[in-house]
Protein backbone atom coordinates (compact mmCIF):
# COMPACT_ATOMS: atom_id res chain seq x y z
CA UNK A 1 0.00 0.00 0.00
CA UNK A 2 1.35 3.43 -1.19
CA UNK A 3 0.45 6.41 1.14
CA UNK A 4 -1.55 9.33 0.35
CA UNK A 5 -1.92 13.23 1.67
CA UNK A 6 -5.10 14.30 1.77
CA UNK A 7 -4.04 17.56 -0.22
CA UNK A 8 -3.53 15.16 -3.32
CA UNK A 9 -7.16 14.88 -3.80
CA UNK A 10 -7.46 17.34 -6.76
CA UNK A 11 -5.29 14.84 -8.65
CA UNK A 12 -7.41 11.93 -8.39
CA UNK A 13 -10.06 10.88 -11.39
CA UNK A 14 -13.34 9.67 -10.60
CA UNK A 15 -15.53 7.35 -12.36
CA UNK A 16 -18.71 5.45 -11.39
CA UNK A 17 -19.58 1.62 -12.04
CA UNK A 18 -22.62 -0.49 -12.15
CA UNK A 19 -22.34 -3.61 -9.71
CA UNK A 20 -24.76 -6.51 -9.08
CA UNK A 21 -24.23 -4.83 -5.18
CA UNK A 22 -25.20 -1.23 -6.22
CA UNK A 23 -22.98 1.09 -8.12
CA UNK A 24 -19.49 1.99 -7.08
CA UNK A 25 -17.83 5.45 -7.05
CA UNK A 26 -14.28 4.58 -8.03
CA UNK A 27 -11.50 6.99 -7.36
CA UNK A 28 -7.41 6.88 -8.53
CA UNK A 29 -4.44 8.74 -8.63
CA UNK A 30 -1.64 8.43 -10.35
CA UNK A 31 -0.15 6.10 -7.11
CA UNK A 32 -3.48 3.79 -7.40
CA UNK A 33 -7.00 3.30 -6.05
CA UNK A 34 -7.81 5.31 -3.71
CA UNK A 35 -11.12 5.13 -2.92
CA UNK A 36 -13.85 3.18 -3.55
CA UNK A 37 -17.26 3.13 -2.45
CA UNK A 38 -21.22 2.06 -2.59
CA UNK A 39 -24.02 4.69 -3.78
CA UNK A 40 -22.01 7.22 -4.94
CA UNK A 41 -23.35 11.04 -3.99
CA UNK A 42 -24.83 13.38 -7.01
CA UNK A 43 -21.41 15.39 -6.81
CA UNK A 44 -18.99 12.65 -7.51
CA UNK A 45 -21.29 11.60 -10.35
CA UNK A 46 -21.27 15.41 -11.66
CA UNK A 47 -17.14 15.31 -11.58
CA UNK A 48 -16.59 12.63 -14.04
CA UNK A 49 -14.28 12.83 -16.61
CA UNK A 50 -13.34 10.49 -19.67
CA UNK A 51 -11.23 7.52 -18.56
CA UNK A 52 -7.91 7.09 -19.12
CA UNK A 53 -6.51 3.70 -20.01
CA UNK A 54 -5.88 3.00 -16.87
CA UNK A 55 -8.24 4.31 -14.57
CA UNK A 56 -10.44 1.65 -17.13
CA UNK A 57 -8.36 -1.04 -16.39
CA UNK A 58 -8.32 -0.13 -12.21
CA UNK A 59 -11.90 0.71 -12.36
CA UNK A 60 -12.63 -3.22 -13.83
CA UNK A 61 -10.79 -4.71 -11.36
CA UNK A 62 -12.48 -3.43 -8.40
CA UNK A 63 -15.87 -4.49 -10.47
CA UNK A 64 -14.47 -7.89 -10.89
CA UNK A 65 -13.70 -8.23 -7.22
CA UNK A 66 -17.27 -7.29 -6.44
CA UNK A 67 -18.75 -10.10 -9.08
CA UNK A 68 -15.86 -12.70 -8.80
CA UNK A 69 -14.42 -13.00 -5.48
CA UNK A 70 -11.52 -15.13 -4.76
CA UNK A 71 -10.12 -13.65 -8.52
CA UNK A 72 -6.49 -12.18 -7.50
CA UNK A 73 -6.38 -8.68 -8.45
CA UNK A 74 -3.23 -6.98 -7.88
CA UNK A 75 -4.17 -3.43 -7.21
CA UNK A 76 -2.29 -0.76 -6.94
CA UNK A 77 -3.86 1.14 -3.88
CA UNK A 78 -2.98 4.58 -2.91
CA UNK A 79 -4.16 4.80 1.33
CA UNK A 80 -3.65 7.27 3.75
CA UNK A 81 -4.48 6.14 7.46
CA UNK A 82 -2.48 5.98 10.86
CA UNK A 83 0.41 3.37 10.62
CA UNK A 84 -2.19 1.36 12.92
CA UNK A 85 -4.94 1.75 10.53
CA UNK A 86 -2.72 0.35 7.53
CA UNK A 87 -1.41 -2.49 9.50
CA UNK A 88 -4.68 -3.39 10.11
CA UNK A 89 -5.83 -2.86 6.20
CA UNK A 90 -2.78 -5.13 4.97
CA UNK A 91 -3.78 -7.76 7.80
CA UNK A 92 -7.58 -7.66 6.16
CA UNK A 93 -6.29 -8.18 2.38
CA UNK A 94 -4.54 -11.58 3.79
CA UNK A 95 -7.62 -12.81 5.07
CA UNK A 96 -8.45 -16.11 2.00
CA UNK A 97 -11.85 -14.59 0.41
CA UNK A 98 -14.51 -16.96 2.75
CA UNK A 99 -12.87 -17.34 5.54
CA UNK A 100 -13.62 -14.51 8.03
CA UNK A 101 -11.93 -13.50 11.99
CA UNK A 102 -13.35 -11.54 14.96
CA UNK A 103 -12.07 -8.13 15.57
CA UNK A 104 -10.57 -9.40 18.98
CA UNK A 105 -8.37 -12.34 16.53
CA UNK A 106 -6.99 -9.56 14.24
CA UNK A 107 -6.15 -7.45 17.35
CA UNK A 108 -4.73 -10.77 18.88
CA UNK A 109 -2.77 -11.51 15.71
CA UNK A 110 -1.29 -7.85 14.85
CA UNK A 111 0.08 -8.58 18.64
CA UNK A 112 -2.05 -6.04 20.24
CA UNK A 113 -4.58 -7.83 22.42
CA UNK A 114 -7.29 -5.66 23.79
CA UNK A 115 -7.56 -3.58 21.12
CA UNK A 116 -10.55 -4.60 19.20
CA UNK A 117 -12.16 -1.73 18.88
CA UNK A 118 -9.32 -0.01 17.74
CA UNK A 119 -9.43 -2.60 14.80
CA UNK A 120 -12.91 -2.22 14.46
CA UNK A 121 -12.34 1.88 14.36
CA UNK A 122 -9.66 1.18 11.25
CA UNK A 123 -11.86 -1.32 9.19
CA UNK A 124 -14.58 1.54 10.08
CA UNK A 125 -12.26 3.76 8.75
CA UNK A 126 -11.47 1.63 5.44
CA UNK A 127 -12.27 3.83 2.01
CA UNK A 128 -11.70 1.17 -0.29
CA UNK A 129 -15.04 -1.09 -0.41
CA UNK A 130 -13.95 -4.56 -0.76
CA UNK A 131 -10.73 -4.21 -2.10
CA UNK A 132 -9.81 -3.84 1.27
CA UNK A 133 -12.27 -6.85 2.45
CA UNK A 134 -13.12 -5.41 5.88
CA UNK A 135 -16.38 -7.42 5.47
CA UNK A 136 -14.60 -10.65 6.31
CA UNK A 137 -14.11 -9.04 9.86
CA UNK A 138 -17.06 -10.58 12.59
CA UNK A 139 -17.66 -9.74 15.47
CA UNK A 140 -16.27 -12.22 18.74
CA UNK A 141 -20.04 -13.89 18.53
CA UNK A 142 -20.03 -14.50 14.95
CA UNK A 143 -22.38 -11.88 14.04
CA UNK A 144 -22.10 -9.43 11.47
CA UNK A 145 -21.53 -6.21 13.12
CA UNK A 146 -21.18 -3.24 11.56
CA UNK A 147 -20.40 -2.68 7.97
CA UNK A 148 -20.61 0.99 6.29
CA UNK A 149 -22.09 0.18 3.35
CA UNK A 150 -24.82 -1.73 5.03
CA UNK A 151 -25.51 -5.40 6.18
CA UNK A 152 -26.56 -6.96 3.51
CA UNK A 153 -24.04 -6.37 1.22
CA UNK A 154 -21.21 -7.49 3.85
CA UNK A 155 -24.01 -10.71 3.57
CA UNK A 156 -24.03 -10.58 0.15
CA UNK A 157 -20.30 -10.37 -0.24
CA UNK A 158 -19.53 -13.73 2.51
CA UNK A 159 -21.95 -15.44 0.62
CA UNK A 160 -20.22 -15.19 -2.42
CA UNK A 161 -16.71 -15.90 -1.37
CA UNK A 162 -17.54 -18.99 0.31
CA UNK A 163 -20.06 -19.89 -2.39
CA UNK A 164 -16.45 -18.94 -4.62
CA UNK A 165 -14.11 -20.93 -2.65
CA UNK A 166 -16.18 -24.38 -2.54
CA UNK A 167 -17.06 -23.82 -6.25
CA UNK A 168 -14.98 -27.08 -8.01
CA UNK A 169 -12.56 -25.22 -9.94
CA UNK A 170 -12.53 -25.91 -13.68
CA UNK A 171 -9.85 -26.58 -16.11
Amino acid sequence: MAGRSQQGRESWQWTVRASSLGELAIAISPEGVCQVSFDPPRQIREGIGPESPRMKAWADGVVEQVERPGIARDLPLCVGGTAFQQLVWRRLQAIPPGATMSYGELARELGRPGSARAVASACAANALAVVVPCHRVLRGDGGLGGYRWGLERKQELLRRERDARSAPRQA
